[in-house]
């Protein structure tokens, strides 16, 4: 079965973007990656984040989960809207903190292309006018009359 260029293109950044967040992530457990020197404001921003002890390894492990759901194609639009806020803060912190925007714009750029490819899928979030689905709790087995009856 051919693959349309459309698809391809699709798939390709889902990979490449996955890949992007989940060597990354990784990195930010095994450190296999030299780390860049950083301006003062860039490292005392880093310098606060591992100093909490959990938000580093929050944003890695997220990083490596939806990294991971982009590789596999699994929850594509999930890992999307979980790795948004990730990317938003990625753009900003080459931004104001640390120069050098080459990797944040393709990351944005990818993100963006995936959100409009998979696009179906978030219908429903950015409805202006979503109303709540009612849900009708169908009688338990062994309740008649209201009375818990047991048998």
């Amino acid at each position: 079965m051919a693959i349309s260029k459309k698809n391809a293109w699709v798939v390709g950044s889902r990979i490449l973007l996955g890949a992007l967040f989940t060597v990354f992530g990784l990195n930010g457990f095994l450190g296999f990656l030299p780390a860049p020197d950083l301006p003062a404001p860039a490292g005392a921003f880093f310098g606060a984040l591992a100093a909490t002890g959990y938000m580093l390894p929050l944003v890695k492990g997220t990083e490596v989960v939806a990294g991971l759901a982009l590789l596999s194609g699994r929850a594509v639009p999930l890992a999307l809207v979980v790795l948004a806020p990730i990317t938003v803060n990625i753009l900003l912190f080459h931004l104001f903190l640390a120069p050098g925007l080459g990797v944040p714009l393709l990351v944005l750029g990818l993100q963006l292309a995936l959100a409009w490819a998979y696009r179906g899928s978030f219908r429903g979030v950015l409805s202006l006018s979503a109303q709540a689905e009612v849900v009708r709790e169908a009688p338990s087995v062994g309740h008649e009359h209201g009375v818990a009856v047991s048998r």
